[in-house]
């Protein structure tokens, strides 16, 4: 049997076997219209009431997810009597009841047809995120006697599902995110890291946000969903225009290039490309978890101001008891950490609006402070690792006589070769040194290099604390 299409050839039959029905049988096999399959039912074209009855199965993180989908899903994933349900077998006691109750909740109540659409939904975001925040913070409430700072900063990230994310914006109004960070913990701050092979050009780049992101509904029977709702907290914004032209490297090494950028945050550039490598934030404990849950995506979280309580009986108050608790690190390896207490100013001491607190003394060799390792930031990307030698992180914890955080920061400082010789018989290495400079204050570090050990010592280290920050901290007019 061969056939073309659009022409039919006669088939001979078998003697006593009529050729025109077998002709015919063929003809209405090629000449009847195919039926056209079924099309399957579509999802979006299903009636509304069949669609809330579906949607009325779904927990609260599927109804956020499916009202993204389109304008029509949005309006239905905001029905009140679906919201309501949630909200009354989860959250509050005077709506529990039975799911029958609420099928049998009449249309005219008024806690569905009084209030608009998505009130229902609001609230309970409102208060499952009340919730939220309560948990968390009551674990950051717990001090560590050692360092003042929250004692359970891991558990309460963990609870929290709390990441970091960061945001790269061109000059076109173009974004770019980096996630899944590399997390270095320390005693009293968090190192992280991004790095990859997608960064945009640097320079097309306008600025810079890192954000503390967190699970707008947390789930703790399951790990947090990067495509779920999440809630952004702004915790720093930096401006990258001209960033290789007008500020001065850091340090470098035979690959990359490190800029610091205030508060904590350090960008890798490539030698030859001059393009990002790394992005690098060193973030204090201090107010941590506040900065990253508590802020918005565009505000961010703002520290409420000390209450002074006055003392009128010393005559000196404000100006001794402090503790202070150092690291110095380089992300991954430790070089110091060391705690002094009993940190004193005197009155004759306090010039150009600030108070000195001499922590270790140039003359006193006894409390010189002897390095662990040789000084360097660590740094690494998808194939290449490297250390860019003379610099280090440094976590500064100021406590003040009752053992709360005075002063506090995490940043990373450069050492330079100083002129000066070091004057002491003990040591005949060069000297090198370090400054770091806020608002709040002012730090002076002095190294000693010894060749025959190769190893630094820390033989200098003085703080400068504002007046103005004393002042506002503890009621007093210094």
């Amino acid at each position: 049997m061969a056939t073309r299409r659009g022409r039919l050839r006669t088939f001979s039959t078998k003697p006593g076997e009529p050729s025109e029905i077998v002709n015919a049988g063929i003809k209405s096999l090629y000449l009847t219209p195919r039926m056209k399959p079924k099309s399957d039912v579509c999802f979006e074209s299903m009636p509304s009431e069949m669609l809330l009855e579906i949607f009325s199965y779904l927990d609260a993180v599927s109804l956020l997810s499916l009202g993204c989908v389109n304008k029509r899903f949005y309006e239905l994933a905001n029905d009140n009597e679906i919201w309501l349900k949630l909200y009354s077998s989860t959250l509050h006691s005077k709506w529990k009841m039975k799911s029958k109750q609420m099928e049998a909740v009449p249309l005219d109540c008024a806690a569905l047809h009084d209030k608009k659409p998505g009130y229902w939904k609001k609230e309970y975001i409102f208060k499952q995120t009340c919730a939220f925040k309560t948990r968390v913070m009551r674990l950051v409430k717990f001090r560590d006697p050692y360092t003042g700072l929250p004692c359970k900063n891991k558990e309460a990230m963990k609870v929290s599902g709390l990441s970091w994310i960061i945001v790269l914006k061109d000059k076109n109004g173009k974004e770019h995110s980096a996630e899944k960070p590399n997390l270095s913990f320390k005693d009293t701050s968090v190192t992280i890291l991004w790095y990859g092979t997608d960064w945009p050009s640097l320079d097309v780049l306008s600025t810079l946000k890192l954000f503390g992101v967190t699970p707008l509904l947390p789930d703790q029977s399951r790990p947090p969903n990067k495509n779920g709702p999440r809630r952004f907290s702004l915790i720093a914004e930096y401006h990258l225009a001209d960033l290789t032209e007008s500020s001065v490297a850091l340090g470098a090494d035979k690959l990359v290039q490190l800029f610091s950028l205030s508060p904590g945050l350090l960008l890798g550039i490539w030698k030859e490309k001059n393009e990002i490598a790394f992005v690098m934030a060193n973030l204090h404990y201090n107010q941590l978890l506040e900065r990253s849950i508590l802020g918005s995506a565009t505000v961010q979280y703002a520290v409420p101001p000390d209450k002074p309580l006055l003392d009128d009986i010393d005559s000196e108050y404000g100006l001794h008891d402090y503790s202070l608790h150092l690291d110095l690190h380089g992300r991954n390896c430790m070089y110091l950490c060391g705690s002094f207490k009993c940190l004193f100013c005197r009155k004759g001491d306090i010039e150009n609006g600030y108070l000195r607190l001499r922590v270790v003394n140039l003359k006193d060799n006894r409390k010189h402070l002897p390095i662990t390792g040789t000084l360097g930031i660590c740094w690494e990307t998808d194939v290449l690792k490297g250390k860019v030698k003379d610099c280090f992180v440094m976590d500064l914890t100021l406590l003040d006589e009752t053992g709360k955080p005075f002063w506090c920061f995490s940043a990373p400082l450069h050492m330079e070769l100083s002129t000066k010789s070091s004057g002491l018989y003990d040591y005949m290495g060069h000297i090198y040194t370090a400054d770091y400079a806020d608002s709040e204050g002012k730090v002076c570090v002095k190294f000693v290099w010894l060749e025959e050990t190769e190893e630094y010592v820390i033989v200098s280290l003085v703080l400068y604390v504002s007046t103005k920050k004393v002042n506002s901290w503890y009621g007093t007019n210094y």
